[in-house]
């Protein structure tokens, strides 16, 4: 039993982030099929100043009016046709093996809408791209809490999301 725990310990977080790596391909190859590219966007420079059609991935992004900190996000898109606010969308993957996994991070992602809400508005679209066991009490707690969601497996539903 503590060989099969010490194991899982370790294989968990492996499997998480391969599979994390594929879901970040998947929405890449969607995002250069509609017309879009992968760009870096400058830390030093506003989000409201990414160029319209470019995406990136793992970017840090500034929260906090009196403190700043750095938050990462997965995905970070700016619409062809900008939003009224001019913010990228936000899109975190999310991937879990089982159900247990997904009530111990459901929080994560409620601190991360209320940092970036805080900072640069309620406007701001803050997704989750999911993969695996997301039970109705992680999704009804999300979308308490603001938080959108489209299923890998129904990648075209990004297109929802104004891209």
């Amino acid at each position: 039993m503590v060989a099969d725990r010490l194991c899982s310990a370790v294989a968990n977080p492996i499997v998480r982030n391969a599979q994390e790596q594929r879901q970040l391909a998947m929405i890449g190859d969607y995002l250069d099929q509609i017309g879009y590219r992968k760009q870096h966007h400058p830390s030093d420079k506003p989000l409201t100043d990414m160029e319209p059609g470019t995406y990136t991935f793992r970017l840090n992004v500034p929260v906090g009016r009196t403190h700043r900190v750095n938050i990462p996000i997965d995905v970070v898109i700016q619409p062809k046709k900008r939003r009224k606010d001019r913010l990228p969308i936000f899109i975190e993957a999310k991937s879990a093996g089982d159900f247990t996994n997904t009530n111990k991070r459901r929080k994560e992602e409620a601190t991360k809408i209320h940092q970036l809400q805080a900072t640069y508005g309620k406007s701001v679209a803050f997704v989750l791209f999911l993969c695996g066991y997301f039970g109705s009490d992680y999704l009804g707690y999300e979308a308490a809490e603001g938080i959108d969601w489209v299923w890998e497996h129904r990648i075209d539903d990004l297109g929802r999301l104004g891209l």
